[in-house]
Formats: structure tokens, sequence, C-alpha cells
């Protein structure tokens, strides 16, 4: 009896927090992140003005 009734507190009130975490209205609401200057990772790998694209085959095209 104890341990169910432990359990049942428990879970009952972690799903009332649960609950009332997901009527806050701030939820969902979020400012944009603001744009890097210097792009880096994939953003970076962009050819710059200029700049040979290459081929599938690596940069000799004889091969």
């Amino acid at each position: 009896m104890i341990d169910n009734f432990s359990i049942l507190l428990s879970h009952g009130l972690i799903a009332l927090a649960f609950w009332y975490l997901l009527q806050r209205d701030d939820l969902d609401a979020e400012d944009p992140p603001i744009p890097d200057a210097e792009p880096e990772g994939f953003g970076n790998a962009r050819l710059k003005p200029g700049q040979k694209k290459p081929n599938a085959q690596g940069d000799n095209p004889d091969a």
C-alpha cells in the first residue's frame, strides 16, 4: 500500500510540474540567433570570388 502511494504521489507531482511547464507562454517564443560575421564550418565552405571549383576526382583532371 505504501509503495503504490509513494509511486502515485511522485509520478503525479512530476505530471503536474510537466503540465504547468507546457502551459507557459514563453515556451515557444525565442529570438532568432544573430548571424555570424564570418561563417564557420559548412557555411565557410562556399567558394570565394576567383576560386576554382574542384572536380569530383580531385585537383588533377588527368587522373
